[in-house]
Parts: structure tokens; sequence; C-alpha cells
């Protein structure tokens, strides 16, 4: 029998490259999809056909121990989220219902539907906020500064509770940034290589940014996902930092792609925006992967500079087809 897996957001840029990794390893691969008005499977059509949707919640706990009693899953990845840390300000009450409490309602459907499931549950390096020591490994106290980085500490430590008081096979990943093509468009380093290859087509003159040297250490997606599997075949659940261990300012990434895209003269088209300055900014994340390293076999294989110019040749040839 092959192995089963449900992904929650499997929709998203991390749902993708996972599903793909689970089927290549052999899995009978499952999704939860929400009912939306507007359904948005582009990142997954090309596997539509070799996966199993179904729609489920994280605002509604019938939901998700109905999916989990279709699904028989044997392993559990919980990457759905309000993702986009800007909008957690716009929308905090929904930010700590969807990224918080609905990782409770997670692991309680887990509980009552399929006990013997691993759990992967998807923290983030937000949790660190205003870092208290650099670079942040596992030990590392949390402070976030964005409601997504209070609801993420909220979702990471009712992990940890539920492995402790049920037994359940329960790891969170720290992911720290990781980006690719199937990012979205709102994040600064997908903006950056959209706009840059959209001003070398001529289909934009101008790329408005915010703070060019915030700092932020940046993966591959593709990499960081490999990480999330090999959590889920350990004999013990534990939690683990996935990082490069380099940063790089928005700077960096706005020059490697625009040289990509055949621009030497990047800064005669961006121009600084105070409305994508956030309130309360994140200095400097970067993290230590010391512990994956050793006990994962875990190390990133892409290096930054070649993730923005692989970003910035889809999005020549997206917009160039």
């Amino acid at each position: 029998m092959p192995k089963s897996a449900l992904i929650t957001g499997i929709t998203g840029q991390d749902g993708s490259y996972l599903a793909e990794l689970l089927l290549e390893q052999g899995y009978e691969v499952h999704g939860m999809v929400r009912r939306a008005s507007t359904e948005k499977f582009d990142r997954i059509e090309h596997l539509r056909d070799r996966i199993t949707l179904h729609q489920g919640d994280l605002l509604d706990q019938r939901s998700l121990v109905d999916t989990l009693r279709a699904s028989k899953p044997d392993e559990v990845y919980n990457l759905a989220a309000m993702s986009f840390v800007a909008v957690s300000w716009i929308q905090p009450t929904l930010t700590a219902e969807f990224t918080g409490v609905g990782v409770t309602r997670m692991l309680e459907a887990v509980r009552e539907a399929c006990p013997s499931a691993r759990f992967y549950q998807a923290s983030s390096s937000e949790m660190f906020g205003k870092v208290l020591e650099v670079p942040q490994t596992e030990a590392t106290p949390f402070y976030p500064r964005s409601p997504y980085g209070v609801a993420k500490a909220y979702g990471h430590f009712i992990t940890v509770n539920y492995r402790e008081s049920y037994e359940l096979f329960a790891c969170s990943g720290i992911l720290f940034n990781h980006e690719s093509p199937r990012r979205g468009l709102e994040f600064v380093t997908r903006k950056i290589t959209w706009h840059a290859a959209a001003i070398r087509h001529g289909l934009r003159d101008r790329l408005a940014l915010g703070n060019l040297d915030a700092e932020r250490d940046w993966g591959f997606a593709k990499d960081y996902v490999e990480a999330m599997y090999l959590m889920l075949q350990q004999d013990t659940p534990e939690d683990y930092v996935i990082a490069t261990n380099k940063t790089h300012t928005v700077r960096d990434c706005v020059q490697i792609a625009f040289d990509e895209a055949g621009l030497s003269d990047w800064e005669s088209y961006v121009e600084l925006d105070p409305q994508f300055l956030r309130p309360a900014e994140v200095d400097q994340l970067i993290g230590d992967p010391a512990k994956a390293r050793e006990q994962l076999g875990w190390e990133p294989k892409t290096s930054f500079e070649e993730l923005i110019r692989l970003m910035t040749r889809a999005d020549l040839e997206l917009l160039g087809a």
C-alpha cells in the first residue's frame, strides 16, 4: 500500500512543490482546498489528475474531520494560513483564526480522526521578529512583530503542546523566507523579478518598493519542502530551523534581477514608496540550520543569486510568451 499524505494549502507555493515531491516518492496525495468564488489552481494544474482534492476550511472543525476521514493520511502537512504578512495588519483577527486557532482545530481533528498520522506544522521565521540573537536557532526566544508572527507563534506552541500532551507525532519547521517562480506577486522577491521582466519587455516603467535595506535569509521553496518531508521520516518528532544562514538585502535582490533582465541601471527604474514600509519592521532574520544539517542531512542546494536569476528568467518567459 502506498503511503497517503494530506496537504492543507496545496494550491500555494509550498503545497505545489511538496505535492510534486510526495508524488515522486510514490505517495497517494490529497489536498485540502477552501470553497472560493474564484478557484485558483494554477500552481497545481499540471498535477490535477494525480491528486485528490477535498473541500475543507481551517475555520470549520467538521470539514477538517471529514477531510481526514476521507483521505486516511499517514502524514498531514498543515501549510494553509494567511500567508502574507502585510495583510495581517489589515485583517488581524482573521489572521489569528486561520494561522493560530486553525492549527488547534487541525490538531484536534487529527486526534479524533487519525491519531497515528504524523503532523507537520508550517512555522515561520517571523516568530523571531525583533530578534534576540543572531543567527536564530531552535532555542532563540520569539519576539514577533506582526499579527502574522504572533499567530504563527501560537500555532507553533500549540503543536508542541499536543505533541507533549497527547503523544502525537507533531513537529514544526521554522522556515525562513523561501521563494520561487510560483511565489505570489505581492511578495517582494517576486514583485521585483516580475517588474524587472515587465520593464525589460516594455510593459512597465517603474518599480515601487519600501525598505531597500531590509535583510532576509532567502532560500528556494523547492529545497525547503524536502526538509518538511524529512522531518516526518525521523524516529522522533522535533522542531527544526530551515534556512541558509546567509542574508541579503532587498537591494541585492533588485540588482541581481535587473542584471538578469539586461537592465544594468536599476536605480533609474526604482522609486521608494512609504506605503510599503511596515508599521514595525523586522530587521535581521538569519537562521542557523545546523540541527537540520546534522539530524536530517538537509542543506539548501540553491544560492540566493541562482534563485533570483531563475525567478527572473521564469518571469521573462512568462511575460514574453
